[in-house]
């Protein structure tokens, strides 16, 4: 049984502004909440199930038994998957890697949710979002995350301020920049990235060591920000 209190609560949820409020945020489906209790159960605070056979019963979980007509109550999907999961957002930590991705105002979900898909998958540890990136644990970037939100260190500040403070080299993704095919790549570096119509703010270009551009073999006015982020990202790991 799932109170009206706790489904007003869930779907509360769906709105940055309670996110916030409460902490809190909710996964769907069971490849997600797999990925919760491999790498963070300690987030995990409620699962809601319509489908109990399907959960391996664990004496720290708390899992309530609910109907599909409820689970479509709680869900932000049009197709409701049998597992929807309260959880609480993960704590950042200090930033220690030596490659970095920071992201300038990001503003699709699903470009956001790719994009840690393949920070996680490239084993990028640390990830910078500036404050006018869309929000991490937007339904839509979790589930286009795959996951992967789990599985990485994830800080919001202010870019002007981060890559100041940094020794790093700040290798910024520009239409007008140095070849990234002919690059010989550091394993330590910041990867900076921009937002979906406009590219990187003005002023953070003064932190850009070096410039990249993915040349054109063909036609196509640009890449789409996940897409180049995937290509950089795996020529830093190629090199």
């Amino acid at each position: 049984m799932i109170s009206k209190a706790d489904i007003k609560h869930i779907r509360s949820l769906q709105r940055k502004k309670f996110r916030d409020q409460h902490n809190e945020f909710v996964i769907e489906g069971q490849k997600l909440l797999n990925e919760a209790l491999e790498h963070k159960p300690e987030l995990i605070k409620t699962i809601y199930t319509s489908d109990l056979d399907q959960v391996e019963i664990k004496a720290d979980l708390n899992i309530v038994e609910i109907s599909n007509k409820e689970l479509s109550q709680i869900s932000s999907l049009r197709s409701p998957q049998p597992f929807a999961t309260v959880c609480r957002k993960n704590s950042e930590e200090e930033i220690d890697s030596s490659l970095i991705l920071a992201l300038d105002d990001i503003q699709d979900p699903g470009n956001m949710g790719t994009i840690l898909r393949l920070a996680a998958w490239f084993g990028i540890k640390d990830i910078v979002v500036s404050e006018g990136c869309v929000d991490i644990y937007n339904p839509k970037v979790v589930q286009a995350s795959m996951g992967a939100i789990f599985n990485l260190n994830i800080v919001q500040r202010d870019l002007d301020s981060f890559l100041q403070e940094q020794d790093l080299p700040v290798y910024g993704a520009l239409l007008e920049g140095e070849n990234v095919y002919q690059q010989k790549l550091p394993q330590h570096a910041i990867i900076l990235m921009g937002n979906e119509g406009n590219g990187i703010h003005s002023g953070l270009i003064k932190h850009i060591s070096i410039p990249l551009s993915i040349p054109k073999f063909g036609s196509g006015e640009s890449l789409n920000v996940a897409m180049a982020t995937s290509i950089l990202l795996s020529e830093f790991k190629r090199s």
